[in-house]
């Protein structure tokens, strides 16, 4: 969407594709704020669900405020993955990123039919599977002393008390090393057993604990994609590792099922994110395509 759009001005928000029209949406969906009824479209043998937004309030500078608040962000993240799931349910459905819009619904058909076999492989590889999210996190270990006070040692010169301190801290910074060498061996473990079982992983970069808001370590962050008819046995196999010797100094951690939106980037044709036709920013692509 471009600029300087009249206030009156429609655009067509496209939230997900799936095979078949499929159940109605429930009428307390709501999606985008400020948006009319979600509706299902028909796109050849596939279907959208989209819903018509005002155009001024999602130009690309619109939408570059909107994203920019981290509030604003997560209202509209929210909304998005709420239709995208309740669209998934009991048919597979492919996401498209936050805020993939169009001039108008004719357009948007012609953009989603040009790459009608894109979304087709796309919902062969996810269908009957969904997404679950395992990350696994390296315990922090008790602080070390804050200095040679602590061993009634003296900074100022190298005294046996001092040089103990140090061979104390150079003892604790090869325990940490093997610590985490254990966790990374620990996350391999698991992620060998869990492909035993999952259609696919995805790999995903480690979250720092400033993000985390915890003092943890980030040792693995993987999505897995998994059957429905094989997500007990995934579940199970998760449960036995997590209480395995191998990861007493580690935090395993599962989350899901989800819509797998780490598998369908592949599906996601680039027509359909072209900035003519589309405004979103790579902030929200991330956060739609982040659910765990």
């Amino acid at each position: 969407m471009k600029d300087n759009v009249p206030t009156s001005a429609r655009a067509v928000c496209v939230f997900a594709v799936r095979r078949g029209r499929g159940p109605d949406l429930p009428g307390e969906l709501e999606g985008h704020e400020g948006g009319g009824p979600l509706r299902l479209l028909p796109v050849g043998a596939l279907w959208a669900v989209v819903q018509d937004v005002p155009a001024v309030d999602y130009s690309q500078e619109a939408l570059q405020k909107k994203l920019a608040e981290p509030a604003t962000l997560e209202r509209c993240v929210r909304a998005h993955h709420a239709v995208v799931t309740a669209f998934a349910v009991r048919a597979g459905a492919i996401p498209l990123p936050l805020a993939t819009l169009y001039h108008s619904e004719e357009r948007a058909q012609a953009a989603l039919r040009a790459n009608a076999a894109d979304f087709e492989r796309g919902l062969d590889r996810i269908s009957g599977r969904r997404e679950w999210a395992v990350k696994i996190s390296l315990v922090t270990a008790a602080p070390a002393p804050s200095g040679p006070q602590a061993t009634g040692g003296d900074a100022r010169e190298p005294t046996p008390g001092g040089r103990a301190y140090l061979a104390r801290l150079r003892e604790r910074g090869q325990e940490r090393e093997q610590r985490r060498g254990r966790a990374v061996e620990a996350a391999e473990l698991l992620d060998r057993a869990a492909l035993s079982i999952a259609a696919a992983s995805v790999r995903r970069r480690l979250h720092s604990a400033e993000i985390t808001g915890r003092g943890r370590t980030q040792i693995m962050n993987t999505a897995y994609l998994v059957g429905e008819e094989q997500e007990r046995d995934f579940i199970e196999l998760l449960e036995r590792l997590r209480e395995a010797p191998e990861f007493q100094d580690c935090e395993v951690e599962v989350t899901g099922p989800w819509v797998p939106y780490s598998f369908v980037d592949a599906a996601t044709p680039d027509a359909a994110r072209s900035r003519e036709e589309s405004d979103a920013s790579a902030a929200s692509r991330r956060a739609a395509g982040s659910p765990a």
